[in-house]
């Protein structure tokens, strides 16, 4: 028999997600949303703003503004408190040579949506160079996992240890659906919250998911709050 040595992130985010789930008692809700709208202008507002914008760019985004809506999403047990973070830091998982690593958005809701891109697209670069410092991957308070370009339709993520809310999103997939009295092709995404159900409940959870669902159907109050006329 073969065998392959672990490496030391393999070691360290095994033990990490043991302990989660030893922990945690996690519950899960699912969802799906129409991204039709928001993958048309994608190319408008790379034009308009002069900066790559992927999905993720969306996702984090459109997450922290809704965690700032319902902040218990970014709490923690502590004691027999629920301490609610000070800042809304995103990570989000990229996969890099050494193994999945999670650089960390800080104050992704106090961020514009080009500020996004720019951070994520940084944070990939130096994730993938192997040169992500200690700080760019500490200090997260909700996680995102996106595993739509491998063509996964839908999972469900661990909560890291550090938080009580992940969001794993799937493939946007195209989707013959009724619409306005016809049958028409969409764009669909599946989302999938996990959220530690010490701090969080699931109507709480489910209304979390529902303003992200209603967000990303209906993006123009991302161009609003980007400042940017598509043309």
């Amino acid at each position: 028999m073969h065998q392959v040595p672990l490496t030391r992130i393999q070691k360290l985010i095994g033990r990490r997600m043991m302990q989660s789930k030893r922990t945690k008692p996690c519950f899960y809700i699912e969802s799906k949303a129409d991204v039709t709208q928001l993958m048309a202008i994608r190319p408008k507002l790379r034009k308009s703003l002069g900066v790559r914008i992927t999905t993720n760019t969306f996702y984090i985004h459109i997450l922290a503004r809704a965690a700032r809506r319902f902040p218990f999403v970014v709490g923690r047990i502590d004691g027999e408190c629920v301490r609610l973070a000070d800042e809304i830091n995103v990570g989000f998982a990229v996969n890099a040579p050494q193994g999945l690593v999670v650089p960390v958005v800080k104050q992704a809701d106090r961020k514009t949506l080009p500020e996004v891109a720019r951070e994520e697209k940084r944070l990939t670069d130096k994730a993938r160079d192997n040169k992500l410092t200690l700080e760019e991957i500490e200090g997260e308070t909700i996680a995102l996992s996106n595993l739509g370009a491998y063509g996964t339709d839908s999972f469900i993520g661990i909560v890291p240890p550090p938080t009580a809310t992940i969001i794993s999103i799937g493939n946007v997939s195209h989707t013959i659906v009724p619409w306005d009295g016809h049958r028409t092709e969409r764009k669909i995404v599946s989302l999938c919250l996990a959220a530690d159900r010490r701090v969080i409940h699931e109507i709480y959870a489910a209304r979390f998911l529902g303003l992200i669902k209603e967000q990303l159907q209906n993006p123009e109050q991302l161009v609003l709050t980007s400042s940017v006329v598509l043309k």
